[in-house]
Order: structure tokens, then C-alpha cells, then sequence
């Protein structure tokens, strides 16, 4: 490889990984290159590329929903492969740093020490965790009280049964295991929940209900195995027929590291250091599904039932959408191949400017006819996604703007702090005036006209990537991650957002969001009658 030295030992690695040296050049160039970040024109705000949908309008869409899932058309999807170890970073310090301590812990909580506060908080409401009945179990079982160690300032062991296999392993486990909710007949994890919210937008005329979750290889006898103990219950309280699939983030799909002079980083052993590619690099694993219409949503968004019936409404609401504006895409390609006319293309032209925000090029109306159709044509035929986008109140994370190409043209996109230049004042204070934030709540039609699936890969953007600083063995280094899944992996679909309530954006990003009122428990299950 060009100005990289690689061993036989480094090809023997890469090839045991399905990744190959020109994977691995292209990356390089990129960590080299400095123009992976968007350029935001502006923000988007409600008839300027966001959509509010009126209440006349909603039987529609709750109509062309109960038709299309009554046909089995729609699946969910959820990534579930990432570990908790964000959740509990707070505790792993305190666990690690002061042990058995109380003490210092009061004491630099009092002094603004955000861990030790985090930590405190979690022992003054312990019993309020889900996680409680299960953690003071498996320390009964080692002759340990946890009431005792509480009472005694002596919370180390806690940590260690909270977080290490020694007790639960919450520290290590995915998301998707971790119980998330308390309920009169017990608690649920994510996973769980998950099942019960999709039968209730996914389910078919014949009660299958469709559900697909990527996890980590080393977890998959774990959800398996939760998955057979809970089925039963579940399928008979929520009258459904629960398929599930899993599937893996492909080792393939994995990035080099660099140093920071963009060589290629090497471990203590002298091996390469690759990392997994981020979430863009599901897209594979959505291609392979085959699936007609998909909900996509994070395995932490996720409310107990007495919360639920919000997101039944506007997971509907979002589906009915894409279906009507599916219908009208291939009606509008159905008239590019049957009437080719100045007026014919006008109609088009006026449904994917008003309906789908579409911008044309600065030369579009010079072009011949027959230049127009074929532009049109191109831009209609490709996957389709309606996003739901709420109000921001301050979430990390991406929002939607209005982006500009490498050709000037403007493109809706949901793009995250990471992809914006904020070294240049007037990115940055576009980037703080947006009024919308990207919950991860969307629906996608991933069929043609045909019915074949649309090949995915040819619609990424694969300049949008993301590049962060990380450390290891003590070293610094860069990282590189694929496009984002719901950012440049589908920079080039149709997109529309729409406005949905707040109330249906409630993640769990740290243990203590479980003690936030909407993931307390108020009253039983929907399914318990």
C-alpha cells in the first residue's frame, strides 16, 4: 500500500476481517482529508422541510396504516448491539476510584463531583430501580444484605454486584437486557418492551407481528434465551405472533484507527487496531432483511404502557404517511413513463417541490425534456423515509437542516454536532438555531415499484462520516465511523420529516433517566385484562 508499510502478519489480519487494503487506503484518505464536514444552509422549521399534520388529516393516514399492516408490510427494526457501559460510566469511576468509600462519595458530591452526585442519587433511590428485587437477590445469594451494606456506608459491594459478572454484569450488558420498568407482575427490559409496543402498530391481519434486532455475536444466546422464557406470556397478553430475527454488525464493516499524523495505529502487540464502523454500518444488515416497509427506533426510547398510547398514535400516523406519499411517488413515475409533455412534467415537478422539498439545479429549466424526465425519474425512484422529528429541549444529539451539496443544490438531512464544522462562527450559530431534534423515530420503504428491494449502498453519502478522538493503551488516536445510519446512509432518499409530540421521545441514556417520572410505574400493564 502507498506510503504504508504492512506486514504479512497485517494482510493475514485484514483478511480475516473480509475487509481489504483498498478498504483500508480509502479510509486513510479520509482521516487525511478535512472536508467530510456538512455544510448547513439552515435549520429546518414547519413548512420550511418539516410537515405538521393537521387533525382532518389524521383518520387518513391512521387508515392507510390498519390497511398496509394488515397485510403484513411493516416490520421494526431496532439496533441493540451496543453495551450499557455510557449508562453506568459514572459508577464504573466510582467503583473504581473510591470504592467502599460513603464518605468521599457524600463529601465531592457535595462539592459538585457530577459521578459522585450521579452515584449518590442512585443509592438514595435504589429501591426505585427496576433492578432492585434482582440485585439484592443475587447478593442474598453470596450471604450479602444490601439493606446491611447501605445502612453500614459499606457500598463497594454493591457496585461490584451491580456492575462486574459477579452479580447482575450491568456494566457490560446490552441495553436491550437490562430491566427497564416495574410492573405489579414484574419487571420488563427494553427487549420486552420493544415486543409490546410493536404489536400494537406492526401486527397483521393474522396477528404476526415482525421484529428485528441487531446485538453483539457474544449476547446473541443471551436475547435468545429471553426471548423463549418471555414469548408465551407475551404472545397471549399482547394476542400476537411474535416472529423475531436477530442479526450481527458484520466484522467486515469495521475501520482502521489512525495516530494523529493518520498512520495507521498500532496496539501494544503491533497489530492493526480496528474499530466497529458506528451505526452506518447497519445498513448492510437492513438491505439483507428484504423488508417492505420498516419502523426504525433505538432500543432505549421505550416507555412503560400507561405511556405508550402517544407513540401506538404517531408510529401510525408516520406509517399512513409513508404509505400515501409512496402511492403518489410511483403514480408520479407511472406518469414520467406514460406522458413525457411540458404539462405532465409539470404536474411532477409541482408534487416533488411541494410535497417532497425536492431543490433542482440552477440550470434545470434550460434542460430539454427528455434531460428533466430523466432527472425526475432518478429522484423519485429511490427508498423513501419519514422521520419523525420533536422539539428540542436540549438532547444531545442530530437535528434537521437544510443541507448544501458539493453542487449547491439544498437536500433535507439529519445531520449531529460531530458532522459540523463549529470552529466557523456562522456553521456553529446555525447549528444552535435549530428548533427540532432527530428522537431516531422513522419509517422506510425500502421496495421499488416493482416490489424488488432497492440496493441501499447506492444511495450513501460516503463523505458524511464521522471522525473522533479515542485513547488506547495510553495513546491517542482517531477513529473513523461509517456514515450514520439515518445520516449519510441515506443522504440520497427521499426524505420527510414531521412534527411529533415531545412525549414520545424518552431515551435512556444514563441509570439514573430510569428514575425519571415517565419510566416510573403508575398503574399495571395494558395486557393485564
Amino acid at each position: 500500500m502507498k506510503d504504508i508499510l504492512l506486514t504479512a502478519e497485517d494482510y493475514r489480519q485484514i483478511a480475516s476481517l473480509g475487509i481489504s487494503e483498498t478498504q483500508i487506503r480509502t479510509q486513510i484518505d479520509i482521516f487525511k482529508d478535512s472536508s467530510f464536514y456538512q455544510k448547513l444552509n439552515r435549520p429546518c422549521r414547519v413548512d420550511d422541510g418539516i410537515c405538521r399534520i393537521t387533525p382532518p388529516e389524521m383518520d387518513r393516514y391512521l387508515h392507510l396504516h390498519q390497511e398496509a399492516a394488515a397485510r403484513g408490510r411493516f416490520l421494526k427494526f431496532v439496533p441493540a448491539s451496543g453495551a450499557a457501559s455510557r449508562m453506568f460510566q459514572a459508577l464504573h469511576h466510582i467503583y473504581e476510584a473510591h470504592g467502599d468509600d460513603l464518605g468521599v462519595i457524600v463529601q465531592k458530591s457535595h462539592r459538585g463531583d457530577a459521578a459522585c452526585r450521579e452515584g449518590l442519587q442512585l443509592l438514595e433511590n435504589i429501591q426505585n430501580f427496576p433492578f432492585y428485587s434482582d440485585l439484592k437477590e443475587i447478593m442474598a445469594q453470596d450471604g450479602l444484605s444490601l439493606d446491611s451494606l447501605m445502612q453500614q456506608g459499606k457500598v463497594k459491594a454493591i457496585w461490584e454486584y451491580l456492575l462486574t459478572d459477579r452479580g447482575l454484569g450491568y456494566g457490560s450488558l446490552p441495553k436491550g437486557l437490562l430491566k427497564f420498568h416495574s410492573y405489579d407482575a414484574g419487571c420488563r427490559t427494553a427487549f420486552e418492551e420493544h415486543l409490546c409496543e410493536a404489536a400494537y402498530y406492526v401486527k397483521d391481519q393474522n396477528n404476526i407481528c415482525r421484529l428485528h434486532f441487531t446485538i453483539s455475536p457474544e449476547q446473541e444466546t443471551r436475547f435468545r434465551q429471553l426471548f423463549h422464557e418471555v414469548r408465551p406470556g407475551y404472545e397471549s397478553r399482547c394476542h400476537a405472533v411474535f416472529q423475531v430475527s436477530f442479526s450481527h454488525q458484520k466484522s467486515s464493516t469495521n475501520t482502521i484507527a489512525v495516530d494523529l499524523e493518520n498512520a495507521p495505529f498500532r496496539d501494544k502487540n503491533g497489530g492493526l487496531l480496528f474499530r466497529p464502523g458506528g451505526h452506518g454500518a447497519l445498513l448492510e444488515n437492513l438491505r439483507e432483511l428484504g423488508g417492505d416497509l420498516v419502523y426504525i427506533k433505538n432500543i432505549d426510547n421505550i416507555v412503560p404502557d400507561h405511556l405508550k398510547a402517544p407513540t401506538f398514535f404517531w408510529k401510525k400516523i408516520l406509517g399512513g404517511y409513508l404509505v400515501e406519499t409512496q402511492q403518489l411517488v410511483q403514480t408520479a413515475l407511472s406518469r414520467l413513463e406514460a406522458d413525457n409533455s411540458p404539462e405532465g412534467l409539470g404536474q411532477v415537478e409541482e408534487f416533488v417541490r411541494d410535497r417532497l422539498f425536492l431543490n433542482f439545479p440552477g440550470t434545470y429549466p434550460q434542460w430539454p425534456l427528455e434531460g428533466k424526465r430523466n432527472f425526475l425519474f432518478k429522484k423519485l425512484n429511490r427508498p423513501i423515509r419519514v422521520c419523525g422529528m420533536v422539539p428540542n429541549t436540549g438532547e444531545p444529539g442530530g437535528g434537521p437542516f437544510w443541507v448544501e451539496g458539493a453542487d449547491k443544490t439544498l437536500s433535507l438531512q439529519i445531520v449531529e454536532k460531530a458532522q459540523v464544522d463549529l470552529a466557523d462562527p456562522q456553521q456553529k450559530a446555525i447549528w444552535k438555531s435549530s428548533t427540532y431534534f432527530n428522537p431516531v423515530d422513522l419509517v422506510c420503504a425500502l421496495r421499488d415499484v416493482q416490489g424488488r428491494p432497492f440496493a441501499l449502498s447506492k444511495y450513501v453519502d460516503p463523505r458524511a462520516v464521522f471522525i473522533s478522538k479515542k485513547s488506547k493503551d495510553g495513546r491517542q488516536l482517531k477513529a473513523l465511523e461509517f456514515p450514520g445510519l439515518w445520516n449519510g446512509s441515506m443522504s440520497d432518499w427521499i426524505t420527510i420529516f414531521l412534527e411529533i409530540p415531545g412525549e414520545t421521545f424518552n431515551p435512556v441514556k444514563t441509570v439514573l433517566d430510569l428514575l425519571r417520572p415517565e419510566h416510573q410505574p403508575q398503574c399495571d400493564s395494558l395486557f393485564s385484562h
